[in-house]
């Protein structure tokens, strides 16, 4: 099993991680990557210690393998894979989104059905079966970046001005594609292995040259990552900021300047119907978003955890406004993890025998996953109030002979000292405050796409309204005026 050194070691190649108008030379020691990395070296070596319980003999390479990039074919199998991915969870409190097992859970939907990927003429099937094999046999952080650039959302690729603005198909060689353009929004790429590129969003048929599937090495040449700019470097201290200094994982544009894509990387060529059949058709998309919820559950689970000792800390929680609010609390983020236990019960078996979440319960809760976070947020802001605005300016101030006894002083509780409740209130701020907190508001309200997106496509779609709509017909044919009128006159 891989282990969290040789993770970081193998970040020391030729990528090229554009920020602040420079080339980073060395990211897993670079201010803005190495802790996030670190938190992933830390991931792998949990994976890596038989004790955490993450192995299985992986059928597919006949030999040992991480459960959370598993295809569940039985249900002690899934319960087994949600309780690893729930452990890779719990060590980063559900604060990194797009951890190894997020991407490579959408493989191991994808390996269970190469059919979807056959191509007339070249062996796309086999590449996404041995694909998979690789992460499998070497725990591949793969991440993503499955979005097109939001140049213009009121038309798709082939509508823009300009040339190849989304990455698209340049032209074909003996040796691959050759691609050009952007795709974002490649979460975690800048410290991953590898990236897949392909587009989630429907592409019409003038849109063919963008309908591709691939997958490549950071460090591929002509190969580009432009990051946001990143939190990291700004914590002055995991004191001050313990979330922005250990969890700030990067969001970049994945930038092509005429890259060549072999033919054994390439999944998908210029073929917009299966662009959408490579995420529905086998179940990657419900089994992929099945793991990202069991993720944010954790997140709701922390932060409600952190809102309940703030009440405690401030001897708040017998008062009955508070009270009802740590209700509604539990009530919203109790409902993801039923949903989530729902989604598992439900479970279906498909063609090739992977067991698939249930979708009307896990695409129900994603559809209020715009709601759920923002509200979960609200609460948390309703109960510190002003407390996480009467902090002291760092934690020098603690220590400080000037302003020590001061802030020992006065920015205190009842049987708390001041060092543990300055603590506790700078974690909030880090939850509700600050530019981190700000990005995972943003980030998980667009978790899976657009809210309308969402609700419309998934949620509306794999509800089940037709047997309702149907029971409701019965009952409303079982009556009607005239039966009325006689049995009124009778």
């Amino acid at each position: 099993m891989r282990t969290g050194t040789e993770y970081l070691n193998s970040l020391k190649d030729n990528r090229r991680i554009l920020l602040d108008g420079k080339v980073v030379s060395d990211v897993a020691n670079h201010p803005a990557f190495a802790s996030v990395a670190k938190t992933v070296a830390e991931l792998y070596d949990i994976a890596a210690d038989p004790a955490s319980n993450m192995q299985y003999h992986a059928e597919e390479i006949n030999g040992p393998a991480n459960l959370v990039f598993s295809a569940p074919r039985t249900a002690e199998q899934m319960q087994r894979r949600r309780d690893a991915v729930q452990r890779w969870a719990e060590h980063t409190h559900g604060w990194v989104g797009r951890s190894p097992d997020h991407v490579g859970t959408f493989f191991a939907a994808f390996g269970t059905h190469p059919e979807v990927f056959e191509h007339p003429e070249r062996d796309f099937a086999g590449n996404v079966r041995r694909y998979y094999e690789r992460i499998l046999r070497e725990s591949l952080y793969v991440s993503y970046a499955i979005i097109p650039p939001q140049y213009s959302r009121a038309t798709t690729a082939s509508g823009w001005e300009g040339d190849f603005l989304q990455v698209g198909v340049v032209r074909e060689t003996d040796q691959g594609l050759i691609v050009r353009g952007s795709q974002m929004l490649a979460t975690g790429a800048a410290i991953a292995d590898e990236i897949f590129i392909t587009c989630i969003k429907p592409l019409g048929p003038d849109d063919v040259d963008f309908a591709v599937s691939f997958a490549l090495p950071v460090d591929t040449e002509g190969l580009k990552l432009l990051c946001r700019r990143p939190f990291a470097p700004q914590a002055s201290s995991d004191y001050d900021y313990p979330l922005t200094s250990k969890y700030d994982e990067p969001d970049s544009l994945v930038i092509f300047d005429d890259v060549l894509v072999p033919w054994d990387r390439v999944f998908i060529d210029r073929d917009p119907q299966k662009l959408r059949r490579q995420f529905f058709d086998t179940g990657a998309h419900a089994l992929g978003n099945w793991q990202a919820q069991t993720r944010l559950n954790t997140k709701l689970q922390f932060i409600g955890a952190v809102a309940r000792k703030i009440t405690q800390v401030n001897g708040t929680e017998r008062i009955p406004g508070v009270q009802e609010k740590l209700g509604e609390l539990a009530a919203t983020i109790s409902s993801v993890e039923s949903a989530l236990i729902a989604a598992q019960h439900t479970a279906t078996v498909d063609e090739a025998g992977c067991l698939i979440p249930g979708k009307r319960a896990l695409y129900g809760v994603m559809g209020l996953q715009s709601e759920t976070y923002p509200k979960v947020i609200e609460i948390l802001r309703d109960l510190v109030g002003g407390g996480v605005l009467q902090m002291p300016s760092g934690v020098n101030d603690m220590h400080s002979p000037i302003t020590g006894p001061d802030v020992a002083r006065y920015i205190a509780s009842p049987d708390v000292q001041s060092e543990e409740r300055i603590k506790l209130f700078r974690l909030a701020w880090d939850i509700i405050g600050t530019e981190f907190a700000g990005r995972h508001q943003q980030y998980e309200m667009f978790y899976a796409g657009a809210p309308f997106v969402v609700k419309g496509a998934y949620t509306f779609r794999n509800y089940g309204y037709e047997k309702h709509v149907a029971q409701l017909d019965e009952f409303l044919a079982s009556y009607s005026s005239k039966s009325s009128i006689l049995a009124a006159s009778n």
